[in-house]
Order: structure tokens, then sequence, then C-alpha cells
């Protein structure tokens, strides 16, 4: 009888199934990776040869004032080898630098300082200039227009930089094909004006916006010209496992870096679906479980694979509970999801509303298969949200096995929906 493990915050959730009823088990390629070198010396292999730029000490020279972007508490870079490293290359070309860390937290809420702390580590909060991203300033540089149409609004601070450049990481997207790159100028530091733009109803619903597509995404497209416009000079990003290690550094140029690292991603965490009454999933564990509104990134992988009517169950710690307010009221408020795609649709791009791009994803969800939720978040607000509570793997399993009136119901198992790309077999 096959042990299942999923990621849920920091521990593993273990349950056994029967052999004749798991069709698959979707996993990352990267989970059997390994590189003969560190996690650093990955990292600083990368900044010494970056693809398509000159190195990052030579690009200081001169350079006043210089920004690294770097991620929030949401996402599991580690900064702890990143940041260092970027100042260490940044102050061997121009020792006098004037530095700033800025958190890019998109339009999450601002990052804590035990937050950063664990992010960075003591020496860079004692000794480093940090500032947190804060998409409702007022104080904001307009860019000019979007492809899309959209103004471009950055973070002032970046805009006065004579030296913009980003950490990161590569992951699968659910509407943006890929994370990492051009994202963390946009949505990173970009003005919850513009990030609303960039996330309207048309271009979510586009067939193109979907994850592991970059060609034709039209939020890719409007992402990577905001990053260039901004004069984003040079990137480290890294791809990591389920064990959040590094397997994979690259950096350089904002678009041909990033593509490089999304070529060696794709070719490792692409998956056939496997149709399964019942698919279980996660999030990855922590940080990007820690409330409802990250976990629809887990759920959409489960939804590519599981049978129309089905059931995804979806194992996410939650701490945070919702983890966003206005995408809450969305569902809490509307019991009817018809009515609610309706609106999304016909709302104007330009009248995006705060998390709507979240809530349309989530309603395609649940319109596709019933979720049962799987956390520490309160049941009543878990049922608002139009899911079915549950405080065990097992409780969750033995709820969707009676929901479909069928106790030998098919499994597919995904222990980590956010490191996969589930496409049907041939595509």
């Amino acid at each position: 009888m096959p042990s299942l493990s999923f990621p849920y915050g920091r521990d593993v959730l273990t349950i056994d199934v029967a052999s004749n009823r798991l069709k698959a088990k979707l996993v990352s390629e990267l989970n059997h990776y390994h590189s003969e070198k560190s996690e650093l010396q990955l990292i600083l292999d990368a900044i010494d040869n970056p693809v398509g730029t000159s190195k990052l000490s030579m690009l200081a020279e001169g350079k006043q004032s210089v920004v690294i972007l770097a991620s929030d508490h949401t996402r599991p870079v580690p900064s702890r080898l990143i940041i260092p490293a970027l100042l260490d290359e940044i102050r061997h070309g121009n020792p006098d630098a004037d530095i700033t860390i800025l958190v890019g937290t998109g339009c999450h809420r601002g990052t804590t300082e035990d937050e950063l702390a664990m992010k960075f580590g003591s020496e860079i909060m004692v000794n480093e200039h940090i500032v947190v991203h804060d998409c409702d300033n007022n104080s904001m540089a307009y860019l000019g227009k979007l492809p899309s149409g959209g103004d471009l609004y950055i973070n002032q601070i970046a805009y006065e930089s004579d030296l913009l450049i980003a950490e990161g990481f590569i992951e699968p997207h659910f509407f943006a094909g890929f994370s990492g790159g051009r994202k963390s100028l946009m949505p990173g530091i970009a003005s919850r004006k513009t990030v609303l733009y960039n996330h309207n109803a048309e271009f979510i619903a586009h067939p193109k916006a979907r994850t592991g597509i970059l060609d034709g995404n039209p939020i890719h497209e409007d992402m990577l010209f905001a990053a260039q416009k901004a004069k984003l000079s040079f990137i480290c990003n890294v791809v990591i496992n389920t064990e959040k290690k590094v397997l994979y550094a690259v950096a350089g140029d904002c678009n041909l870096a990033h593509l490089d690292g999304c070529r060696f991603l794709s070719s490792k965490c692409q998956v056939n679906a496997a149709p399964a009454d019942i698919v279980i999933t996660s999030n990855g564990g922590y940080p990007l479980d820690q409330n409802i509104y990250q976990s629809i990134k887990g759920m959409t992988a489960a939804e590519a694979t599981v049978n129309k009517g089905g059931v995804i169950i979806m194992l996410a710690q939650a701490e945070d509970g919702h983890g966003a307010p206005e995408f809450y009221k969305t569902f809490a408020e509307e019991q009817d999801l018809d009515n609610m795609l309706k609106a999304f649709t016909q709302t104007p791009k330009d009248a995006t509303r705060i998390d709507q791009w979240q809530s349309q994803i989530f309603a395609r969800v649940l319109q596709h298969a019933t979720v049962i939720f799987v956390s520490n978040a309160p049941d009543n607000m878990v049922r608002d949200m139009h899911m079915i509570p549950a405080s065990s793997l097992e409780e969750a399993l033995e709820c969707g096995e009676n929901l479909l009136g069928n106790p030998n119901a098919t499994i597919t198992a995904i222990p980590d929906g956010v490191a996969v790309v589930v496409t049907q077999a041939g595509g």
C-alpha cells in the first residue's frame, strides 16, 4: 500500500492508499536532480558568468545609487545566500555604492521585521538599508503606457536608482507562466493601479495565461515590457526543489537569463495529467501555504488533472487565514459562481478590483471540482470560501469518498502543486 507524503507548513502530512486506487504521483524531476556544486557555489558561478550582460561588478562601476529588488515573506527565495553574493559583487566594482534593498511585496501586506530578519539574517538587517515596498504609496514614478494600455507606475526609489538589479526564484506560475525575472519589477514594486490593470479579467481568461506558458501570454508581455522600461539591468534567479534547496542558478539580462532558467525548469517540471476522481495536492509547505489566497496556485495543478465534478483535497496550513480581505469578501458575499464570473468578465480593465484575478481563477476551479480544505483556518472561513473544511488528510479523503459515493474513488497525488506543470499526454 503506497504511502503518500505532502508538505504542510513546516511539517509533512502522510497517508496510505490502496495501490489499485492510486492513478499516479505527479512530481517534478527536480526531486531527483542533484548538482555536484553547493548552493552558494551555483549562485556565485551564475553571477560570475552572466547571460547577456557584463559582469555585475562592471555594471556597478561609477553608479552612485544601486537598488536590489528582493522577494518578500511569501516566497522561499534563499535571500541569505543571494543577497550577500550580490552585495559583494557590487562592492567589488564600486566600494562606495549607496545600496538599498527594496523588498518587492507587490500587493501583499508589508513584510514584518521578524520576517525580514528570518529572510536576510541579522548581519544584513543591521548593516544594510532595507525598504519595504508599499503599492499604495503616492510617491510613484510614471514610466508611460504598457503594451496593454495600462499606466506603468513603479516605486520611486527604484526609478531614481543608477543601477537596478533583482534576486528571485523561478517556479511554474498559474497565470504568468513562470515566476522570477521580470516579476520582481511588476508586480513586485509596481503600484496597485498598474498591477490591477495587468491582472484584468480578459488577460486572466486568456488561453495563454496559464502555467508554463510565456509565448503569447499577455500578462508576461506587460511584465517584461515594464522590467525593460524600468531598466532592470541584472537578475540572479534560482531554481529550488521541494526542500527549498538551490539546484540551478542563472544571472544576467532580465529576459535572457530568465529564459535560460525557465528552459531548465521546464525540462524537469512537466508532468502528464493522470485524470482521477480525487486529487490531493499542496502548496509545497511554508512559506507558500500561509493563507488561502496563495493556496489557489496549488489548486490549479489539481484542476488540470481532476475529473469534472471530482474532488480536490488541498493541504495548506493557512496560519494567516484567508490572506486577502477583498478576496475573502468576494466569496463570502456571493454564493453564485456564475454571477461572480459574469461580473468579472464585464469589469473594464481599468476598473479591475483588488484580488479579482485570484477570485476569478478560484471560481473557475470551484466550478470544475469540489474543494476540501485541510488547514488551521477557522471552519466558518473555509465554508465562506465555498470549500469544505477538514482537520486531517484522513478526514478529507473520507469526506471526498462520501461526496462521490465511492469508497474506491481513484486518486492522483501532487505532493507539491506549485512545482509542476500538468499537461495532457503529448501536450
